[in-house]
């Protein structure tokens, strides 16, 4: 991946609706050479795909929260599980005195705490730990144009 490829995911990110003769201009390409290095993204799984970033309380999702999963074996093969639970956003298996750590969104803390209940009912879940968040300073998507590792 080039500086003009993280140049051209740095600007979908931005607005993934610009026209590919934008997103050309932008990077210094033509919009043919600008649609065809999207493609290849897309076909190399660097896009994974194209999607809206919907504000959460105006959905009725205001509550935040992250759990930690202690459990009493390997959590690994529980994404199912955990998948069906559509108040959670995201799911890790992490290293450390938890298994798993999850992103839930619900309405209220009483759905929260159905949520939980919920948790519980996985097989190997033997404790959580929540952490509500109060206020969200900021959230950035992860940015093309720093590399890591370098």
């Amino acid at each position: 991946m080039d500086h003009i490829d993280r140049a051209l995911l740095a600007q979908l990110q931005q607005d993934a609706t610009q026209s590919y003769a934008a997103l050309g201009q932008a990077v210094g390409l033509s919009a043919g050479a600008a649609h065809e290095r999207v493609r290849k993204l897309r076909e190399r799984g660097a896009i994974r795909r194209t999607t809206v970033d919907v504000d959460p309380a105006a959905v009725g999702s205001a509550v935040l929260a992250y759990v930690m999963v202690e459990s009493t074996s390997w959590m690994g093969d529980s994404a199912q599980e955990f998948a069906a639970l559509p108040e959670i956003v995201e799911a890790h298996v992490i290293a450390g005195s938890a298994s798993v750590l999850v992103k839930v969104r619900t309405r209220t803390t009483e759905q929260l705490q159905d949520v939980l209940r919920r948790i519980y009912a996985i097989k190997g879940v033997s404790g959580t730990q929540a952490t509500v968040v109060l206020e969200t300073f900021f959230e950035r998507p992860l940015s093309p144009l720093t590399e890591t590792g370098t």
